[in-house]
């Protein structure tokens, strides 16, 4: 099965069929966010469009599902989707890093790939989490990173032991000049993402984390109508 899956995503119009559907994708969102959804806090609005870049139409989903204004209801899943595509922003940015760093540049093996993949994405992922809170000029900045480490690790833990898995396990000892390497990076964010949704759902259900506010309640021309 793995040389099988190899041989499927070692093909150039796979990435490309993928690029095709992500840019539009992308395209999308973006002008979404500064139409229909302008309204949403800066930092969300790089969540989305990260999210989007890193998983194409899967994150096209996910920012219609629990992302916009226009959402249903906000139900402990929506509210654990927009938890998880803000850690993934972070961490999948880390990842791409580490990644680069020590399959394109110092050409390791899996193990030090994983272990450097990992760092960087913890730490991409928990900068993320801390930066905007102690920019926000927070008093209690112990405080702040305690309960970022809390909150972020089980989700970050679990989205990039199955991203790292998946990658080493489909790409190899492919590089960067293979679309195997391009493939299965693709491949293995995405599936990172969908692995801590759960996680992430748990931790929102323990109040644990609070799934990012609700895009309907940050929309004051939305409020104004309903105090009306």
């Amino acid at each position: 099965m793995q040389s099988a899956l190899r041989d499927l995503l070692s093909d150039w119009s796979l990435f490309l069929g993928w690029l095709l559907l992500m840019l539009p994708s992308l395209v999308w969102v973006l002008r979404d966010l500064t139409t229909s959804n302008a309204h949403l806090a800066p930092m969300m609005k790089w969540v989305w469009g990260l999210t989007t870049l890193y998983s194409g139409i899967v994150g096209l989903l996910v920012y219609r599902f629990a992302g916009r204004r226009q959402i249903a209801d906000n139900r402990d899943a929506r509210k654990g989707l927009r938890s998880v595509a803000h850690c993934y922003s972070g961490c999948g940015l880390g990842e791409f890093v580490g990644v680069v760093l020590a399959v394109g540049l110092l050409a390791l093996g899996n193990f030090a790939t994983a272990i450097i993949t990992f760092f960087f994405a913890y730490l991409f992922g928990f900068l993320l989490t801390v930066g905007p809170m102690l920019q926000a000029g927070s008093d209690d900045k112990r405080k702040v990173i305690q309960d970022a480490f809390r909150s972020e690790t089980a989700s970050i833990f679990v989205m990039e032991l199955v991203a790292i898995s998946v990658d080493l396990w489909l790409g190899g000892r492919s590089g960067m000049h293979d679309a195997l390497f391009w493939n299965s990076m693709v491949i293995s964010l995405s599936l990172g993402l969908l692995a801590a949704w759960p996680v992430n759902v748990w931790l929102v259900k323990r109040g644990i984390k609070g799934g990012m506010a609700d895009p309907r309640e940050t929309d004051p021309h939305a409020q104004h109508h309903a105090h009306c």
